[in-house]
């Protein structure tokens, strides 16, 4: 089990808001850094060192959509401290990574603290074709991939059909330079970040709020790519001691 913990949840993700909860977002604030972003970042690689298979998967048709995510990123790093050049990115933390890889969401993976999906219209319907996802917290990726949003969310007992058209419209509607961002929050007695989980073997019954340890918050990115219309789900994770909530 690793520890790492921010010290508070940010101030907007603390309103209750009714499902699915979505927001607009600043064009550019898809990606942040917090105080745990030195911790999270030597656990993220070292998942994809010793677990890639677990934490990363791409389609063979989302390579295109891939490469841009990681272009459209990149714009956005020295504003936030990272040095890019045409091969390598200097990050925070000091740390070095080759950005001339066949993998672009392993390098991305290696910079940002979020966990990068990508969803591509199959039809009438967005389906995960690539992920980097080294904070699951309680679904396994390799049980999602390829399956449409509906399919990826069947084991969540709140995505009626209701929301999974609500749902299916927003991934529909979002545009270029209008991103969206919703939030969420769960009680847990681990504060592990990387918790894959089979739906065959569901998460016990959560803690309540009086007896859990930590609380677990995620910040849900909706970002509309501009070349290959692709839709990338970001998910930038928080996990605090219950009494810092």
């Amino acid at each position: 089990m690793v520890e790492i913990l921010q010290k508070k949840l940010p101030q907007e993700m603390l309103e209750e808001r009714a499902l699915p909860g979505v927001q607009p977002l600043g064009g550019d604030d898809w990606l942040r850094l917090d105080e745990a972003y030195a911790a999270q970042m030597a656990h993220r690689r070292s998942l994809l060192a010793t677990q890639r298979a677990d934490v990363y998967w791409q389609d063979a048709g989302a390579h295109i959509a891939a490469r841009e995510v990681l272009s459209e990123a990149l714009k956005l790093l020295p504003g936030l401290g990272f040095e890019v050049s045409d091969t390598e990115c200097r990050c925070p933390d000091g740390q070095v990574v080759p950005l001339d890889g066949d993998a672009p969401l392993v390098a991305l993976g290696q910079l940002v603290q979020e966990d990068i999906c990508i969803l591509q219209k199959r039809g009438d319907e967005h389906v995960l074709t690539a992920a980097c996802l080294c904070f699951p917290a309680s679904w396994r990726l390799s049980e999602k991939v390829g399956r449409p949003l509906i399919g990826i969310h069947d084991t969540v007992d709140e995505y009626d059909a209701g929301i999974a058209r609500r749902v299916q419209r927003l991934f529909d509607g979002v545009q270029v330079g209008r991103p969206m961002w919703r939030y969420n929050r769960l009680w847990y007695d681990d504060p592990e970040l990387f918790q894959p989980r089979s739906a065959l073997s569901p998460r016990r019954i959560a803690p309540g709020e009086a007896e859990a340890a930590y609380q677990r918050a995620e910040r849900q990115c909706i970002v509309r790519m501009p070349e290959s219309g692709a839709v990338v789900f970001s998910i930038h994770s928080y996990v605090v001691k219950a009494a810092a909530r």
